[in-house]
């Protein structure tokens, strides 16, 4: 990982994610110490860095460096080293998004658009994008989403057949096909497969329960 921020690295800790943070800026460096989050002191576009910091284990990677190309760079060199891994990246231009489809990243996340949008969006629904900037992770019990993968679960054949309501207190608000379709507030009767993956709503404390109802790691 590259660069991560600090509300970033708090939101994996919630989700009990072991994260490991490749760093070099000196007060950077500080700020993960004082938070206790593990780090590796080093470039992230340096194959050592990634390799001392676990990539050939690892289960992700977010790479978020502000150059496009070393963004790029670190994609390519961490997928070569571990296929299986899952990446996000950030990036700058449109025009990298290929090259980085291309290296391997799996999702490209560009802030400055989404800093656009999310700017026009508060003259349209600004009540709307209060509810939605609070879907974030803190000790307060604020909401937040998390999806449960099906490929365990051979015996499910219903959304109803999960129970999450009943077992975990959270809300099913949407399910993701095998196809990669998305289906918004799905009946409950509805049939899943294996490969799908439901998608649901709750506070702090109902997502630490489903994550131990489901065994989410």
């Amino acid at each position: 990982m590259a660069e991560m921020v600090s509300r970033q690295q708090k939101k994996l800790l919630i989700y009990k994610r072991d994260i490991v943070v490749i760093e070099e800026e000196e007060d950077a460096i500080k700020e993960l110490e004082e938070d206790g989050i593990l780090y590796i002191e080093g470039n992230a576009t340096e194959d050592e860095s990634l390799v001392k910091a676990g990539i050939k284990n690892a289960d992700f990677l977010i790479t978020t460096l502000p150059s496009d190309t070393d963004n790029v760079f670190i994609t390519l060199s961490s997928k070569q080293m571990n296929r299986k891994m899952l990446v996000v990246s950030r990036a700058s231009e449109e025009s990298s998004i290929k090259k980085l489809k291309i290296a391997g990243a799996d999702n490209i996340i560009m802030p400055d658009k989404i800093g656009g949008d999310h700017m026009a969006s508060l003259i349209v629904a600004p009540d709307l994008l209060e509810f939605l900037d609070n879907l974030s992770v803190s000790a307060s019990g604020s909401i937040n989403i998390q999806e449960i993968m099906l490929t365990n679960m051979p015996e499910i054949k219903t959304i109803d057949e999960l129970k999450i309501k009943e077992k975990t207190g959270c809300t099913i608000i949407g399910y993701k096909t095998k196809s990669g379709n998305y289906i918004i507030n799905p009946d409950h009767i509805m049939p899943v497969g294996q490969e799908g993956r439901i998608i649901v709503l709750g506070n702090t404390a109902q997502i630490l329960k489903l994550n131990q109802v489901f065994n989410i790691n």
